[in-house]
C-alpha cells in the first residue's frame, strides 16, 4: 500500500513537471490507505512561494476531513519537504512522512534549501533576513486575551 501511495504522488510529480505548470513535486495524503488530499508544486504558475506540493495536499486533507489536525495520516512526498512544508507536517500532527528524493538530489537541480536550514540555527537577529523584536509588550495583550478567553478551539 505505501508503495502504491508513493508511485501516485510520483506520477502526478511527473505529470506537473509535462504540464508547464510547476516543479517535480507532489504529494499524497492518505488516512488508513485512502487518500483524502493530493498536491502538487505551483509555486511559479501562482506566482506563490507557499504553494508546495505537501502544504496543498495538507490543505486539501483538511477540507475534506474538516479539521486542522490530520492525527494519524501519513504523507507521501516525492522529496523531502523543505522547513516550511515540516513544519506543515508538525502542525498537522501527521503521524509519518514518506519521501522519494532527498534535499541534496533537489539541491542537485536548482532547489537548494541548505541556506534555510542553516539560517534557522541563527537568532532571528542574526540572519540574512533580520527578525527585530517590535512592541512586545502591546503584542503580549492578544496572548493575554486568548488565556482568559471563555470560548477558543484549543490547538
Amino acid at each position: 500500500m505505501q508503495e502504491e501511495l508513493m508511485r501516485e504522488a510520483i506520477a502526478l510529480s511527473i505529470e506537473n513537471v509535462r504540464s508547464g505548470r510547476g516543479g517535480p513535486f507532489a504529494a499524497v495524503l492518505a488516512k488508513d490507505g485512502t487518500v483524502i488530499g493530493r498536491g502538487v508544486n505551483l509555486v511559479t504558475a501562482t506566482n506563490d512561494p507557499t504553494a508546495h506540493a505537501e502544504v496543498a495536499a495538507i490543505r486539501a486533507a483538511c477540507q475534506a476531513l474538516g479539521c486542522f489536525h490530520l492525527i494519524g495520516c501519513e504523507l507521501y512526498t516525492t522529496c523531502e519537504p523543505c522547513p516550511m512544508c515540516l513544519g506543515a507536517i508538525y502542525w498537522a500532527r501527521l503521524a509519518r512522512y514518506y519521501y522519494g528524493n532527498t534535499r541534496a538530489d533537489a539541491a542537485r537541480i536548482g532547489f537548494d534549501d541548505a541556506r534555510i536550514y542553516q539560517e534557522l540555527a541563527r537568532l532571528p537577529e542574526e540572519r540574512a533576513v533580520v527578525g527585530v523584536r517590535l512592541l512586545p509588550h502591546e503584542a503580549a495583550e492578544a496572548f493575554k486575551e486568548w488565556v482568559h478567553a471563555p470560548v477558543k478551539v484549543p490547538y
